[in-house]
C-alpha cells in the first residue's frame, strides 16, 4: 500500500512539473509576441502624433496663406470649414457601407444591428400542421 501511495505522489509531482514547464513555455511565447506588438503599437502611436502635427502645420499654412488676401477672421473661418469637410469625408470613408443604408436613408444609429424579417403568420404553439390530419 505504501508503494502505491509513493507512486501516486511521484505521478502528482510529475504532473505538477509538466504543468509548470508548459506554463513557462506559454509565458515565454506570449512575452515574445507581446514584445513585438508593443513595439508596433508604439510606432503607430508615434506615426499618429507626427501626422497630427503635420496636419496642424498644413492647417496653419492654409490659414496664413488665406490671411494674405483676406481678413484674419475670414481666413480662420475658411480654414475651419475646410478642416470640417475633411473630417466629415474621412468619417464617411471609415463607416462600413451597408446595402440597406440607401433604402432607409442611412439613418441607422451607430452600432445598431439590422432587424430580422417579421414572419407573415404568427407561430403556433403545441399544434403540428404539417401532418395534414388536423
Amino acid at each position: 500500500m505504501q508503494r502505491l501511495e509513493h507512486m501516486q505522489h511521484l505521478d502528482k509531482h510529475l504532473v505538477d512539473q509538466l504543468a509548470n514547464v508548459a506554463r513557462e513555455s506559454v509565458r515565454a511565447e506570449l512575452r515574445e509576441q507581446t514584445r513585438g506588438q508593443r513595439r508596433k503599437a508604439a510606432l503607430y502611436a508615434g506615426s499618429g502624433a507626427a501626422a497630427l502635427y503635420a496636419g496642424a502645420a498644413v492647417a496653419l499654412a492654409v490659414g496664413l496663406a488665406l490671411d494674405l488676401v483676406l481678413p484674419g477672421w475670414a481666413a480662420a473661418l475658411i480654414t475651419a470649414v475646410i478642416l470640417t469637410a475633411v473630417a466629415l469625408a474621412l468619417r464617411t470613408a471609415a463607416r462600413p457601407h451597408t446595402p440597406g443604408a440607401a433604402a432607409t436613408g442611412g439613418t441607422k444609429a451607430a452600432g445598431s444591428a439590422s432587424v430580422p424579417p417579421v414572419p407573415s403568420t404568427p407561430p403556433t404553439v403545441g399544434t403540428d400542421h404539417t401532418r395534414g390530419d388536423g
